[in-house]
């Protein structure tokens, strides 16, 4: 049995919604629901109002206005949200990546590196369940 997961995107470029969903039908041991919103108050309005259990948010480090991971995910734990977020970027090699747990982020990952392995890593690492065990 595969284990269902719901993953939250938010990133303001709608091709990574689209090249996201295609790496995730990949992924073998899990299956992934992925919901798309393009900012974080969209983000906020899904966390309030959707009534979907949220196993992760995956968040992309720069939104409009220039806003980073250091505004947008202390707002996501602001509104209650307590699972785990991940921030993706096209580089996280700046010096403030290294301080992500001081803004409530659980990993970073660099966009050239997601790929079905990752994901799949990533959900293992994350996600609390038994694959096969149906829980």
């Amino acid at each position: 049995m595969t284990a269902q997961v719901h993953i939250l995107l938010v990133d303001d470029d709608p091709a990574e919604n689209v090249i996201l969903s295609a790496l995730m039908r990949k992924v073998a041991s899990y299956a992934i629901s992925l919901n798309y919103v393009e900012t974080v108050d969209g983000a906020l309005d899904f966390i309030r109002s959707s009534g979907v259990r949220l196993d992760m948010i995956l968040m992309d480090n720069r939104l409009q206005p220039q806003a980073d991971f250091r505004q947008t995910v202390p707002e996501l734990r602001r509104a209650g949200y307590i699972g785990p977020v991940g921030v993706i970027s096209s580089s996280i090699s700046d010096a403030y990546f290294q301080k992500i747990d001081d803004y409530g982020v659980d990993f970073r990952i660099d966009k050239a590196e997601l790929d079905p392995t990752a994901i799949e890593f990533i959900l293992q690492e994350y996600v609390k369940r038994d694959v096969g065990a149906g829980i």
